[in-house]
């Protein structure tokens, strides 16, 4: 896995009210983040994540918080790799229950599996915004979700998610 540079927000927020921290958990797992500790996360870095990370810092001090991005690169390549590591396996998991829900969709008559092929999908797409490290997981659960409608998609058309929306759950990403 290549690690490379990441970028890493520091925050803290007040205990009470509470509706912040719970906001603040809530869009930081969205995003997929590492947690190295107690109000540190990181991301691999690249433009997007970078922005993203910005814009918590910002939401942070809006709620009466401390929150500061940095880059940052670990000094030991194993360090790099259990942090990606930890994002696979995080990425890992969600793709296990996408294919657990794609298997038991299959008995499903067609309107309800119809229904659950357009949930699953856009579960992939969620879950692809925030796989940087792609596990072997990924093209089982992206084979699952096709069988659901073999003659609806094609195969590269769903590697790439939604079509043309650009995303980086690209085939080979």
């Amino acid at each position: 896995m290549k690690t490379g540079e990441w970028v890493m927000l520091l925050y803290w927020l007040p205990r009470e009210p509470s509706t912040p921290r719970i906001a603040m958990w809530r869009r930081l797992k969205r995003l997929g983040v590492g947690q190295l500790g107690d109000g540190l996360v990181a991301l691999p870095h690249d433009p997007r994540t970078r922005e993203q990370l910005d814009w918590l810092a910002e939401r942070v001090v809006e709620a009466g918080g401390t929150a500061t991005t940095w880059l940052a690169r670990p000094t030991t390549a194993q360090t790099g790799e259990a942090l990606a590591a930890q994002l696979a396996a995080a990425r890992a998991d969600e793709y296990r229950q996408v294919l657990a829900e794609a298997g038991a969709a299959a008995d499903l008559e067609p309107t309800a599996r119809r229904a659950a092929l357009r949930r699953l999908r856009d579960e992939l797409h969620r879950i692809g915004r925030r796989d940087h490290f792609p596990p072997p997981e990924r093209d089982a659960a992206r084979a699952a979700v096709t069988a659901l409608a073999p003659d609806e998609l094609a195969p590269d058309e769903l590697a790439l998610g939604r079509a043309g929306s650009g995303h980086p759950m690209r085939a080979g990403a």
